[in-house]
């Protein structure tokens, strides 16, 4: 297993971005921060006045390298909710790949499958392979409702490993 991103008490968090639907004239917002145990802590509100319905946050990494039927290993807490962990082969692309998953509200392991991750672009599943790169240089996590509602995703790691 191969450390992407750890928070920790001590962790920087101003490379992360907070990207919300006010980009499209929404009024959603979300916010990260480091709560007492070092934990990551996304929360905030979706609002789906003036067509919104989205908060995000993303970081840009040196590229990670990635190999046929490698897993994203995810070690969070959310609120009961679905959330999408996102992430770009190259920073610059259009598109992401996505994988959609549900909260239970306790502390558990979320693993995701490279080749599982599906290529969507602003809600739009695309007509292209799923995540078939060599590398991966951003990563993310997104929260969409289709109505007004608060979200709250508490992240320890976010790790890379061989296939299961």
């Amino acid at each position: 297993m191969n450390p992407i991103f750890v928070f920790s008490t001590d962790c920087k968090l101003e490379n992360w971005q907070v990207v919300d639907d006010i980009v499209m004239g929404g009024r959603s917002n979300g916010k990260l921060s480091l709560n007492s145990d070092g934990n990551g802590v996304f929360k905030g509100n979706v609002s789906i006045e003036n067509n919104g319905g989205f908060s995000s946050i993303q970081l840009n990494l040196d590229a990670v390298t990635t190999v046929k039927d490698q897993v994203i290993e995810l070690q969070l807490k959310g609120d009961g909710s679905s959330f999408q962990f996102r992430i770009k082969a190259a920073k610059y692309d259009r598109h992401s790949y996505v994988y959609d998953f549900k909260t239970t509200g306790k502390w558990e392991t979320i693993l995701v499958p490279l080749n599982k991750m599906y290529p969507s672009f602003r809600g739009y599943t695309l007509d292209i392979p799923n995540f078939d790169q060599s590398q991966i240089e951003r990563i993310g996590f997104l929260k969409a409702s289709k109505k007004n509602s608060a979200f709250q995703l508490e992240i320890k790691s976010i790790s890379i490993s061989a296939a299961l």
